[in-house]
């Protein structure tokens, strides 16, 4: 597994802030529940990101070494008017400016508090890269609206996913959800069929009695996931459905299904 670089990660959080500024400006009811997150309209969603943004900027900024709460970051719930898009938009935009700068000045090995074992501002370039990869999904289908993600940043979503679950299971291996996922003979290969060899959009994830290991491999399996890479990575994130015509799964569903829904996340 190869990490993309700093300034990458820093160049696509400012490009998923363009694109999901486009949705709340795009005319769509802020109102509307968000199919993949119903507790959410789109509107608390959009909030829900643009607050985490500032959150997260703030720790880089002042290089926190423990959880900063969010009632301590400065207009991090957003503006006071609801269903207001100029308002939004330019909430989300500052948001997003500011974090790529702290994340920028600080640069990857810079010190700061996480919450997965990796204490750096790296670990939070590439977690909100991929947050709000993944919420920009979420906003396009309540809006209606088309998605793709950026391949290499797609590969590296579901690489960090593998790796949370990895890390989750082994610093608390007696939790019940991760005791249900493993077994013997239980094994999901991924394969996203629209890439070529030089991106290796391939996984091999084996849920083993001592825990969750993964690679990117092209090896059989007990089921298989196979369709388009964006098409994979939002059913890994059980953004779309495994039924969904872009998708094939061979094999053992019932395994993927059961994985899906212990081994959640984002």
């Amino acid at each position: 597994m190869t990490l993309l670089a700093h300034d990458r990660y820093c160049d696509e959080i400012a490009h998923q802030v363009v694109l999901l500024r486009s949705v709340v400006t795009s005319g769509a009811d802020l109102s509307a529940t968000v199919p993949t997150c119903p507790d959410w309209s789109l509107e608390e969603l959009v909030r829900h990101t643009g607050g985490a943004l500032r959150w997260v900027e703030l720790m880089v900024r002042t290089r926190a070494q423990e959880e900063v709460p969010e009632e301590q970051v400065p207009g991090v719930e957003g503006p006071g008017a609801r269903g207001d898009a100029t308002a939004l938009d330019a909430w989300l935009a500052q948001a997003g400016e500011q974090l790529v700068a702290a994340l920028r000045e600080a640069g990857p090995d810079a010190k700061v508090w996480g919450w997965a074992g990796i204490l750096s501002a790296g670990f939070w370039a590439r977690r909100m890269t991929h947050e709000i990869t993944v919420h920009r999904a979420d906003a396009t289908l309540a809006a209606g609206l088309p998605y793709e993600a950026a391949p290499d940043v797609a590969a590296d979503a579901i690489d960090e996913w593998l790796q949370i679950v990895e890390y989750a299971q082994r610093t608390d291996p007696h939790d019940e959800a991760a005791r249900e996922l493993r077994g013997p003979g239980r094994s999901i290969h991924l394969h996203a069929t629209d890439s070529g060899p030089e991106l290796n959009a391939e996984w091999l994830v084996e849920l083993t009695e001592d825990g969750v290991t993964w690679r990117r491999a092209h090896e059989k399996a007990a089921v298989a996931l196979r369709g388009p890479l964006t098409s994979v990575l939002l059913a890994f994130y059980r953004r779309l459905p495994l039924d969904a015509p872009e998708l094939e799964v061979l094999g053992e569903r019932e395994l993927l299904e059961f994985w899906l829904e212990r081994a959640t996340f984002g």
